[in-house]
C-alpha cells in the first residue's frame, strides 16, 4: 500500500506538537525502585510509573514513543535493552515537563509491519549488531522519506558504528551522517544545553567515567551526535554515538547522584530537545 506524499498520517497524529514547551515551574522527582516488565511486546506492569487519561476524542492525537525491534547477526538483539523502564519513564516526564500531550503506553514496532507508519518517531538502541533485510532497508526508507524520523542510541566505539554505518548506508546509499555541532538548534530548542551530552550506563558513571571503551578507531571517550537528511534539508535520521540517554532514562531512580548528574541534566533534557525538533521540523 502507498502512503501519499511526503508526510502522511504519522505527522497528522500531532497537531498538539507544535505547542511542546519546558514548563518551568515543574521540578523533577526521582523515582525509586521500579522495575517495569512486557510480555509479547504489552507493558502490564508499571511498577510505579504514573499513569494519566488520554482524551477519547483524540486518542490519536497523542505522541507515542515507538521503539525498533530488530534483527541482529549476533543471533540476540539489543533492541530491548533498557525496555521498558526508560519507555515508560521518558514517556511520562514527556507529559511531565512539556505541554505535549503523550501517550502513556509505549509500543514496539517491526520494519516488516504496517503499524510503523502509524508513528512519525521510531527510537533504535544498540545497534552494533543489527542486521536488516533487504525489506526492511526498503521499508525503513521508504518510511523515512515520507516524513519518519529515526532516533539511534547507546552504542559506543568504531566497530560498533562501523557496523551501524554500513547498515544505514544500505537504506542511503548516496547520504552521508553529518556531524551536528554545539550550535545546532536541536541542543536549544527547548533546553539550552551548553555542551554534548554523554551519559554513561549507570555502572560507569557511578565509577566516575562519562564513557565506555569498545573496540575500534574510536575508543568511545568522545560523544558525536550525526543526522541525516532529506534533499529537503528535514532531519530524517539522528545518531547519538558514545552516549546512553536510554539508561539516563531506564536507571533514574536507582542511584540519586546518576540521576542528578546525568538523568536530570542531559538525558532527558536531550531527548526532550530530539523530539520537539522532529515533531516540529
Amino acid at each position: 500500500m502507498t502512503r501519499p506524499s511526503r508526510r502522511p498520517r504519522i505527522v497528522a497524529a500531532l497537531t498538539v506538537a507544535f505547542t511542546l514547551m519546558l514548563c518551568a515551574t515543574v521540578v523533577i522527582a526521582q523515582f525509586r525502585d521500579r522495575r517495569g516488565r512486557d510480555r509479547d511486546g504489552i507493558i502490564y506492569d508499571r511498577n510505579g510509573v504514573p499513569d494519566w487519561k488520554v482524551d477519547p476524542d483524540y486518542k490519536e492525537d497523542v505522541f507515542t514513543f515507538a521503539r525498533l525491534r530488530y534483527d541482529s547477526w549476533r543471533g540476540r538483539g539489543g533492541w530491548a535493552t533498557d525496555h521498558p523502564d526508560s519507555d515508560l519513564n521518558f514517556s511520562f516526564r514527556l507529559q511531565q515537563l512539556t505541554t505535549m500531550k503523550v501517550n502513556p503506553n509505549p509500543v514496539i514496532v517491526d520494519l516488516n509491519g504496517d503499524k510503523i507508519f502509524d508513528y512519525p518517531f521510531i527510537y533504535m538502541i544498540e545497534p552494533g549488531s543489527l542486521y536488516f533485510s533487504e525489506n526492511e532497508v526498503k521499508r525503513l526508507r521508504r518510511y523515512l522519506l515520507n516524513g519518519g524520523f529515526l532516533m539511534v542510541d547507546d552504542f559506543w566505539g568504531g566497530d560498533e558504528y562501523d557496523n551501524f554505518y554500513d547498515e544505514i548506508k544500505r537504506v542511503f546509499p548516496d547520504r552521508e551522517p553529518v556531524d551536528l555541532e554545539i550550535d545546532h538548534p536541536i541542543f536549544h530548542i527547548v533546553y539550552d544545553l551548553k555542551k554534548k551530552p554523554q551519559v554513561p550506563s549507570i555502572s560507569h558513571g557511578m565509577s566516575g567515567r562519562t564513557y565506555e571503551s569498545r573496540p575500534g578507531p574510536d575508543d568511545g571517550s568522545e560523544v558525536h551526535y550525526r543526522a541525516i537528511f532529506d534533499d529537503d534539508g528535514r532531519m530524517m535520521v539522528i545518531i547519538c554515538h558514545n552516549t546512553d540517554l536510554g539508561d539516563g532514562w531506564e536507571r533514574e531512580g536507582e542511584h540519586e547522584y546518576y540521576f542528578k548528574e546525568f538523568s536530570e541534566k542531559q538525558a532527558y533534557p536531550m531527548g526532550i530537545n530530539i523530539v520537539f525538533y522532529a515533531m516540529t521540523h
